[in-house]
């Protein structure tokens, strides 16, 4: 190691005198150098012991010094570098709120806490002040943080697919769905009583719209009132596509739920003239057999093309969903079997119990559990028969496992293979939802109350998602879970090394094999 002192003059005339500790290293056979740690505003006097110590004549060595274990770095060193890497950090900028938002990204990654726990005990463990540049920050800050990134969040998601998509220029598919996330509370602003995909009873909700790239990477997130039904979310998304972004040629891609006969015109419509990638109900399906457009017969493993006029049908039975399915009736019958017999015998011993309302509890799990149509049950002097529909039970398996993807764009824009596993690309979106919601990130329950900082919140998990799934792409080959690559990350600390009162923060040089692998496959530098 040796101390490196560089002056360089201002543009106001004065001379600025920076000094660093520097080492040396071989890489390919070349001897170069890197900085261990800057030391500019100590004393002169303690440089200078040190540096007469680094030549071998000071009275003590380096292995004399005083040594701890510092700071967490190597985790939010990674998320800086890969938020650079994504365009996150240039679709920010420069100012405090850009890294109170880079700031709140690692967090989020890496604890899954408040803002109260991460301006108050995570900034404790973690190298914000060296990785970051600001240090004193408080939990309104945070809170502010969150509004500023929903007042400015279509600026920044303008900028951040500018920077990913400057270069692609032909017809684009775009992957959209819809979520929704509970609330702890009753006070927010965007709260309200709908639909619940959470299965949580009682709880207050937002619905969340996601945009995502054909890479399943998220281009724009958008929070809706947690009554907004699916389909009263999809003409922003196409007006953001225009308009935001710029978008002149789109293939839109939604499930049966999000996409109906009012969403297709508008997509069709003079405005956008666009294509749209969407599935139909087992009652469409069922009205095109009917009709004679469609046959049974040819619902097969491979996949089928059916076209009637402008709209294309791609035809597949999954023969496994369709074995699960069947299992799945089985076992919901067999279900209703014990059932009755439980009732019968219960019936048998308490003569007094009303048999008309052990049937109705029965009746009200046959409904819940779907099976209605094939199933119904008699009573006769107090025992309650179950009765089958065989006929009925065979034509409600004749769709097992059978589904159809529906669109009007032309096959020499968009194949039969390419508009079945375009479709099947929802996946992803899925995925995002799974991923922020109950794995990595940890959205829910929500805790936020102000309209802005609601949207802001959502944003960041956005952002962190984008983050996270460049992490996990990169690094597939590797077959570590994501949890364990954060939490390998997050254990590379600085070492600390006290002279004379100073600090040395030393980023160490030897880390773990698994960790130097991440690292390494990651493309970066600590």
């Amino acid at each position: 190691m040796f101390i490196q002192r560089t002056q360089r003059k201002g543009t106001n005339g004065k001379i600025y005198q920076s000094v660093v500790l520097m080492e040396n290293y071989r890489q390919d056979g070349k001897v170069k150098h890197r900085t261990i740690a800057t030391i500019t505003k100590w004393p002169e006097k303690v440089i200078n012991d040190l540096e007469k110590i680094l030549k071998g004549k000071g009275v003590f060595s380096l292995d004399d010094m005083e040594f701890s274990y510092g700071k967490s770095y190597g985790a939010i060193k990674t998320i800086k570098e890969i938020s650079r890497i994504t365009g996150i950090t240039k679709a920010l900028g420069n100012g405090k709120q850009a890294k109170l938002a880079l700031i709140q990204i690692a967090a989020r990654l890496i604890s899954q806490g408040s803002r109260n726990y991460i301006a108050n005990q995570w900034i404790k463990n973690q190298d914000v002040e060296a990785v970051f540049g600001i240090d004193k920050f408080n939990e309104d800050d945070l809170y502010k943080n969150l509004i500023w990134l929903s007042e400015n969040q279509n600026k920044i998601e303008k900028k951040l697919y500018n920077i990913r998509h400057k270069d692609k220029k032909s017809k684009t598919i775009f992957l959209y769905d819809v979520t929704s996330s509970y609330f702890e509370g009753e006070k927010n602003e965007l709260a309200d009583y709908g639909y619940n995909r959470d299965k949580k009873k009682g709880k207050k909700q937002i619905v969340i719209g996601l945009l995502t790239d054909s890479e399943g990477y998220p281009i724009s997130v958008e929070v809706f009132r947690g009554n907004t039904t699916d389909t009263k979310t999809v003409s922003s998304q196409l007006k953001k596509l225009k308009e935001l972004f710029g978008v002149e040629t789109v293939i839109f891609v939604g499930d049966k739920g999000m996409i109906k006969s009012a969403q297709i015109d508008e997509i069709l419509s003079d405005e956008y003239k666009w294509g749209y990638l969407t599935t139909i109900t087992k009652e469409q399906i069922n009205t095109l057999i009917n009709k004679g457009i469609l046959q049974l017969s040819l619902f097969e493993d491979e996949i089928v093309e059916i076209q009637d006029k402008d709209t294309r049908y791609i035809l597949r039975r999954n023969k496994y969903r369709a074995e699960e399915i069947k299992k799945n009736r089985t076992e919901k019958i067999e279900y209703i079997k014990n059932l009755i017999s439980e009732k019968n015998k219960y019936l048998s011993q308490h003569k007094k119990a009303d048999t008309e309302k052990a049937k109705e509890k029965i009746q009200e799990k046959i409904s819940v559990l779907k099976i209605s149509k094939f199933i119904n049950i008699e009573l006769k002097e107090r025992i309650l028969i179950l009765n089958i529909d065989e006929q009925a039970k065979q034509k409600e398996a004749e769709l097992d496992g059978c589904y159809v993807v529906k669109t009007q764009v032309a096959k020499k824009d968009l194949s039969t293979r390419d508009a079945h596993d375009r479709y099947k690309d929802l996946s992803m979106v899925e995925f995002v939802f799974r991923t922020a919601k109950t794995t990595l990130e940890e959205m829910r329950p929500i805790y936020v109350q102000k309209e802005a900082q609601t949207r802001g919140y959502v944003f960041i998990v956005m952002l962190a998602y984008i983050v996270s799934k460049y992490i996990r792409d990169a690094t597939k080959d590797l077959r570590y879970t994501h949890k364990f690559i954060f939490e390998s990350l997050d254990k590379i600390q600085r070492l600390e090394y006290k002279f004379k009162n100073k600090t040395l923060n030393i980023v160490p040089k030897k880390i773990l094999e698994h960790q130097a692998k991440i690292i390494k496959t990651l493309n970066i530098k600590l």
